[in-house]
């Protein structure tokens, strides 16, 4: 695969610019609907876009390999248990303190990228990680005094979604060296994720929720997601996951943008300013060679 340089470092980057997007969106559609219900419209849209476009990518013999079977596995979990998750966690939380919380996945990254994958972690790389995660504390900072609008267990909501998609990144990553089509790991994997949802939806007895408004701002949110997916499944295939998942991470800093000039949901405070202030060098240490 030829490749610019610094390609993953930008497609990491794009898929930080996509799930932001999606961020937004899930939120607007949650005004109108059921994280349950935005969970698995999110999922199939992602899931219909893929193989809509697999006749441009789609090769018979991805099927039977290994890479295959991984990319299944992590479907299990990913997108499924963790769009769950960071829905939940946005209708809870609100969009940019999620973010800010997931950004704690490149410690979650560093762990498995060594111990797992045998990659190196350089003293560059770690102080990068650390003001990425640095950033997302001071996110979540409250003056004492001032009370939260959100229970302190919520927050296992964007930490399990941040550990699930780690755990997924690393399956990918692995699954990528057999079969090396990002689109078909994004494909297979929320195919299976939207049975299991499906499934899961069905048992529980419940019934689809939400407006027409709402459940399309969740299709734009699917096809946001999945296209977010695709890049970082690229960079993943070029890079190492130890540099790739903190620029992920700047998530964050996307996602307060967004909400101030775009989406009008967001208000400059001093936490805004400090994590920007953090998470961006951060990712430009994780990018530096």
């Amino acid at each position: 695969m030829h490749t610019f340089p610094h390609a993953a470092v930008i497609f990491a980057l794009a898929s930080a610019f996509l799930f932001a997007l999606t961020n937004h969106f899930q939120s607007l559609g949650l005004e109108g609907s059921d994280a349950r219900t935005g969970s698995i419209i999110n999922i199939a849209t992602g899931a219909v876009f893929y193989w809509v476009l697999a006749p441009f990518y789609l090769e018979s013999w991805y099927w039977f390999t290994w890479g295959a079977v991984l990319f299944a596995l992590v479907g299990i979990i990913r997108p499924s248990l963790s769009s769950f998750l960071a829905i939940q966690s946005i209708h809870v939380m609100g969009p940019t303190l999620t973010s800010a919380l997931t950004a704690t996945s490149p410690i979650f990254g560093a762990v498995i990228a060594v111990f797992l994958l045998g990659e190196e972690l350089d003293l560059k790389t770690t102080i990068g990680i650390l003001a990425v995660v640095a950033g997302a504390v001071v996110a979540t900072y409250r003056p004492q005094g001032i009370a939260r609008d959100w229970a302190l267990w919520a927050v296992a909501l964007p930490l399990g979604a941040a550990l699930v998609r780690v755990a997924g990144h690393a399956g990918t990553k692995i699954g990528l060296a057999d079969v090396p089509s990002p689109s078909f790991a994004v494909m297979v994997s929320n195919t299976v994720s939207l049975v299991i949802a499906l499934a899961a939806f069905r048992m529980q007895g419940r019934r689809s929720a939400g407006t027409m408004r709402s459940n399309l701002w969740f299709v734009a949110s699917g096809i946001s997601a999945a296209v977010s997916l695709h890049f970082l499944n690229s960079a993943l295939q070029i890079g190492t996951m130890v540099a790739v998942v903190p620029v992920v991470s700047a998530t964050p800093v996307f996602t307060m943008l967004l909400g101030l000039f775009v989406f009008r949901r967001e208000a400059f405070s001093w936490r805004t300013l400090a994590t920007i202030a953090l998470v961006v060098p951060g990712v430009i240490l994780v990018a530096i060679k």
